[in-house]
């Protein structure tokens, strides 16, 4: 049985979701403060968010992400989690979000079910990150990990620009977050 809602169906707009978010940022907007690091107290205005932004979706294809491609991410509420996530869209690719307190076996499952090619981590949960990814058949520089040796900021600095892709935003699927597994097994949901 298929619900729907009262409401008239959303209209999709015919951009991607990094040209709605930053397309017609102004200079006022970009000098804005889009990102406060709780603990350190270090801002991101959105000019710099859009900047990282797109210098990792160039590192991103350089590494061979593509239109059609899947990415994870498995980290925290942490500034670099909006720079990562939209990086990925920004290549083209889907973002797979990946629960920070999945087991390595529960991870592997998603990775492998998402068909993910690359895993974006943090140090704390690089361990888990990296048994999942070994266990899904990725090599092991297809794991990430933001605050290490090679980390976000080494990718930020290869300074590659950001590729030119062109997707349908009606059809083409942006995020693959996961079910709570309530009824069974995490679902990818998009």
């Amino acid at each position: 049985m298929t619900f729907r809602s009262p409401f008239p169906d959303e209209t999709i707009p015919d951009q991607s979701v990094f040209d709605f978010l930053f397309g017609d940022l102004s200079d006022a907007d970009a000098r804005r403060v889009a990102l406060v690091d709780g603990p350190s107290g270090a801002e991101t205005t959105y000019g710099a968010l859009k900047r990282q932004i797109e210098l990792l979706a160039g590192a991103l294809a350089a590494r061979g992400i593509a239109p059609g491609e899947v990415v994870a991410l498995h980290a925290p509420n942490v500034p670099a989690f909006a720079t990562v996530f939209h990086g990925i869209l920004r290549a083209g690719a889907a973002a797979t979000t990946v629960n920070a307190l999945y087991t390595a076996q529960e991870m592997q499952r998603q990775l492998e079910a998402s068909h993910a090619k690359l895993v974006f981590t943090v140090g704390p949960l690089a361990e888990t990150a990296t048994a999942a990814a070994a266990g899904a058949g990725l090599r092991p520089e297809s794991v990430i990990v933001l605050d290490g040796s090679p980390g976000l900021a080494d990718l930020l600095r290869e300074g590659h620009a950001a590729p030119d892709v062109t997707i349908d935003p009606a059809t083409r699927v942006a995020a693959i977050p996961y079910s709570s597994g309530t009824t069974g097994f995490p679902k990818g949901c998009s």
